[in-house]
């Protein structure tokens, strides 16, 4: 975690942005002094200029909307959407979404200061999933769309990331130069030239529940489906949005009170996911993080489906119907060797990227590839969505059920995972995850582990950590080379 002190007059040297915006603990490292600066500084590309609202921002041509278009244009309803803001607005507009964390509260004023006051006009649309502002951005045609969320991490962390025109991610280099606007001397406009700050939380609700419906092609009747919303940003739109779609929805975890997001449920903690699926004797259920970005499932008989046998059962089906472009599958250096086998069966090739949805989404991009993801459950269907949607997965695994009449057991025992250890080490430097000696240590693994495995160590890029992780052929190889590569790591890399 990167401690944030140009508020304090010092000079940051260190990056301000990871790979999903800037994150850290709430009112010392995420404080309202920079949410404001924040605001400031990126509204400030898009006034003066115009970075984001002229279409320069976007490093790669996106081979997909295109795509998305057509998709949309056969939804079930193909209801035209009312817009949230003027279509000619007289100035650059900002849309700020968060998560149900307390904190965020205190970010969203500050955000919609910082703005304003640099000339945006502002919709505040309150808790709502980040693939939610990423959807409104690009349907409502917005210059900037902001969200307030840790995601996953505990509710005493926070973050801010930013979307473009177009509902994609600042790449890398945009952030730093967000980042280099920080603390700068600018010309503050006056008198009608600050923006205007309103909520609208109800239309875009709506309109995001009715995009979402729109991608079911059946009818989800019949379905039973256990929700673990994770108390966060899904807690009112996950549900509703797969009861409106015709499942019978059982929901739990969807009491947020601003301190209990990700407390032991959703996509981290699925073990009451799992009793509650077969204690209702439900289909299948599915789990949400923090601000719904990703989705794990569980099915009939309570076993955990990560986000490789997910996008492994997309693929498949999207491929025996020709609907995978290329015939390709974007994934990332975390997916499991056994989910690159079974694609390679059946003729699906499956570059990888370095982790991070927003590097999968910018090889997706790229070359005009429609799925990809990471197998914690982030999961992109490019067809509907410029993000990873948690609620969009699961509205997509639905529909495969209701398709093919099948148990999500057989949809997705194709993808048949070798066994996978996962240990994170903190209180490391993980800046030194390169060290020489490590990389002796993992050669050795490599050749005792031979063509049945792998291992790959990597620093975090949201949390203060090395994570190590091991794939064998049996459990018990893959549980004792990863706990030697962890004691090495503490070993050699201890702070």
């Amino acid at each position: 975690m990167v401690r944030l002190e140009h508020e304090k007059g010092k000079t940051m040297s260190q990056r301000l942005f990871g790979t999903d915006g800037v994150r850290g603990l709430a009112n010392e490292d995420i404080t309202a002094e920079l949410a404001l600066n924040l605001g400031v500084a990126a509204a400030r590309l898009v006034v003066e200029e115009k970075i984001m609202a002229t279409g320069q921002m976007p490093i790669v041509k996106d081979l997909l909307k295109e795509q998305r278009e057509s998709a949309m244009a056969e939804s079930r309803t193909g209801i035209k959407r009312p817009r949230l803001i003027p279509e000619e607005p007289a100035k650059p507009r900002a849309i700020i979404g968060r998560d149900t964390r307390v904190s965020g509260q205190f970010l969203d004023h500050a955000l919609a200061a910082g703005l304003s006051s640099a000339g945006m006009d502002v919709t505040r649309v309150g808790v709502i999933p980040t693939p939610g502002v990423a959807y409104l951005t690009e349907s409502q045609d917005i210059e900037l769309g902001v969200v307030i969320s840790a995601s996953h991490n505990p509710m005493q962390d926070n973050g801010i990331k930013f979307f473009a025109r177009g509902g994609y991610k600042l790449p890398d280099e945009m952030e730093d130069r967000v980042q280099a606007m920080l603390g700068q001397n600018w010309e503050r406009p006056l008198g009608s030239g600050v923006g205007d700050v309103v909520a609208n939380g109800k239309a875009a609700d709506d309109a995001y529940v009715n995009h979402l419906v729109d991608t079911v092609p059946v009818s989800l009747h019949g379905l039973k489906i256990v929700v673990d919303c994770a108390n966060g940003a899904a807690s009112e739109i996950g549900p509703r949005a797969l009861r409106e779609a015709g499942a019978d929805v059982i929901v739990i975890n969807a009491s947020p009170d601003g301190r209990n997001i990700n407390l032991n449920c959703g996509s981290t903690h699925p073990k009451q996911l799992q009793s509650m699926v077969v204690a209702a004797g439900a289909d299948f259920g599915v789990a949400f993080d923090g601000d719904a970005d990703r989705c794990l499932a569980v099915d009939g008989v309570g076993n955990l489906v990560d986000g490789d046998q997910i996008m492994g059962m997309l693929a498949l089906d999207l491929h025996r119907s020709g609907m995978l472009t290329h015939d390709t599958l974007v994934l990332t250096v975390m997916s499991n060797l056994g989910l690159r086998l079974a694609m390679q069966q059946v003729g699906i090739k499956t570059p990888t990227t370095a982790v991070g949805d927003r590097y999968v989404l910018e090889e997706m991009r790229a070359h005009g590839y429609i799925l990809g993801g990471e197998q914690s459950g982030h999961v992109i269907n490019a067809r509907y969505a410029t993000t990873g949607d948690g609620i969009l997965t699961a509205l997509q695994i639905a529909a495969t059920v209701a398709t093919h009449q099948a148990p999500l057991t057989e949809l997705v025992s194709p993808i048949q995972k070798l066994p996978q250890t996962l240990i994170n080490v903190p209180g490391v430097d993980k800046t030194r995850v390169n060290d020489p000696r490590l990389a002796e240590d993992i050669a050795q693994s490599e050749a005792r582990l031979g063509d049945t495995g792998r291992v790959l160590l990597r620093s975090s890029g949201t949390e203060p950590l090395v994570r190590v992780m091991v794939e064998a052929a049996t459990q018990e190889q893959a549980d004792a080379e990863a706990q030697t590569l962890a004691n090495r790591v503490q070993e050699l890399l201890a702070l």
